[in-house]
């Protein structure tokens, strides 16, 4: 996938840890995005996300006051459509088969355990990016 098509793509980074937020932002720039709009909770995220309509989402789970699986569910239940469908990404520490399942309830697009390293990063989004037809 070409950098110039990844530099028109909107993304938007939910994620309550600064260090982590940031960490996440520098390597989506390395893979050629521009476009990265930032939120520190769900609920912050939420309305960025009715703000800026982005592309894609990455969100982390344990965030207060809306969590991310909270902010998947409300994001689904949304009256409009295109809207509602936005691709969700977790990124998280999460490992328990309980928020797994919970988000692949909430039609989450993919979950990424932390650590994200860049290759894995680039490899989920690639996927996600061609099964939705966003590039």
């Amino acid at each position: 996938m070409s950098e110039s098509l990844l530099a028109k793509i909107r993304i938007l980074v939910i994620e309550d840890e600064d260090f982590t937020r940031q960490m996440i932002c520098g390597l989506l720039r390395q893979l050629g995005f521009r476009l990265i709009n930032e939120a520190a909770d769900g609920e912050a995220g939420f309305k960025e996300l009715v703000r800026t309509k982005p592309l894609l989402v990455l969100c982390d789970v344990h965030m207060q006051p809306l969590d991310g699986l909270g902010f998947l569910a409300k994001l689904r239940g949304l009256s409009n459509a295109a809207l509602a469908d936005t691709p969700v990404i977790f990124l998280t520490a999460d490992k328990q088969q309980e928020t797994v399942l919970t988000a692949k309830k909430l039609q989450a697009d993919g979950y990424i355990v932390k650590p994200v390293s860049l290759q894995i990063l680039k490899q989920r989004l690639d996927v996600l990016m061609q099964k939705r037809s966003i590039i």
